[in-house]
């Protein structure tokens, strides 16, 4: 498996991406491309790489067969679009966009090239979220009943002030939840199965000169007739480690962050026992329950991994478009709810 991936973007997540590539053997990074040249020369300082200012100069490399996209969440679409036409395959930051019209933009021109794409939702990537995955798919829980995701996070006012482009619609796309709980709202309905609707309200509570949201919740109906709800903010001190609960007829689990705290079963067996023991006392990153930078590469690694094997015509194991799109629609329809005060059902 041999690949030269680029990155677009010299910011904090493209530092993860780079040590990510670094960390898989056959994979040289083929460069960094940002606007500002200082933050692109320093970024290729650290990792060992050529820095760029210009886009096609960057695309032009012929060996590089690979670009990750890790641009502020609204401007993904145009240097997606510009390396789809050069034939680059794409792993792009979530969200994919930060609206369905520019994630479908992606996706069609994608399909249209014949090169490949993945949305980054590293947490799937985990252990204990695929356990997880795999005991709903194997029926365990019974009938399930709720599917809860809570990401109750702290961002100080520095965060945003410092930011430049977080906290705008333009660029971050929303707030708590697009940009801090997408994650976690991915991996609910990746384990629950779709959402049917939703009924939403969101406030701007702890934080000044932002335009979006830092707390929301949700309240969500699933197509299989499940229940839940979604609670994200960036407003409580002094944050605590993403969860997701799923509960059923027959069992329940909690996931916080890589570690399962809670997995019980009416009919337990020796591997329930096993999972149990291995996770109990397990450690875990803070996954940016604080700060922003307090996530671990492993989930990057793997999902880079998994991507670059169906490039070489291994098993499809990773968020394509359509699956990346999701979790972007979801968020979109909780704010469309808390715009109308209505119950809102999703479009597919």
């Amino acid at each position: 498996m041999a690949h030269a991936i680029g990155v677009i973007g010299a910011g904090v997540i493209g530092g993860f991406h780079a040590k990510a590539i670094a960390a898989l053997e056959g994979c040289t990074l083929a460069g960094v491309m940002d606007n500002h040249a200082p933050s692109a020369e320093k970024f290729a300082a650290l990792h060992g790489c050529a820095a760029f200012t210009d886009l096609r100069s960057f695309l032009d490399q012929p060996d590089m067969d690979v670009v990750t996209i890790c641009t502020p969440s609204g401007s993904h679409l145009d240097p997606a679009l510009a390396a789809i036409e050069a034939g680059k395959h794409l792993i792009i930051e979530k969200p994919l966009e930060i609206t369905l019209e520019r994630c479908d933009a992606i996706i069609e021109a994608a399909a249209k090239k014949g090169v490949e794409i993945t949305g980054v939702f590293q947490s799937r990537f985990h252990e204990a979220p695929q356990l997880l995955k795999k005991a709903v798919d194997d029926g365990r829980f019974g009938k399930l009943t709720l599917g809860d995701a809570y990401v109750k996070w702290f961002r100080s006012q520095q965060y945003y002030d410092n930011g430049g482009w977080r906290g705008t619609w333009a660029l971050d796309g929303g707030g708590a939840l697009m940009n801090q709980s997408i994650h976690a709202i991915d991996l609910l309905q990746w384990v629950m199965g779709p959402v049917d609707s939703v009924f939403a309200f969101t406030e701007t509570l702890g934080h000044e000169r932002i335009e979006v949201e830092d707390t929301g919740v949700a309240a969500l109906r699933f197509a299989n007739g499940a229940l839940g709800v979604i609670e994200g903010s960036t407003a409580v001190h002094p944050g605590f480690l993403k969860r997701i609960e799923i509960s059923g007829t027959h069992g329940s689990a909690v996931l916080e962050e890589e570690s399962l705290t809670t997995w019980a079963f009416a009919d337990e067996t020796d591997a329930d026992r096993e999972i149990q023991k291995k996770f109990i006392n397990a450690t875990t990153s803070g996954g940016g329950a604080a700060d922003p930078t307090a996530i671990g590469v492993h989930g990057h690694i793997e999902q880079f991994r998994s991507f670059l094997s169906t490039l070489q015509g291994g098993p499809d194991s990773t968020p394509g478009g359509e699956e990346a799109r999701k979790a972007v629609e979801i968020i979109l329809s909780i704010y469309e709810s808390a715009r109308t005060r209505k119950s809102v059902s999703m479009s597919r």
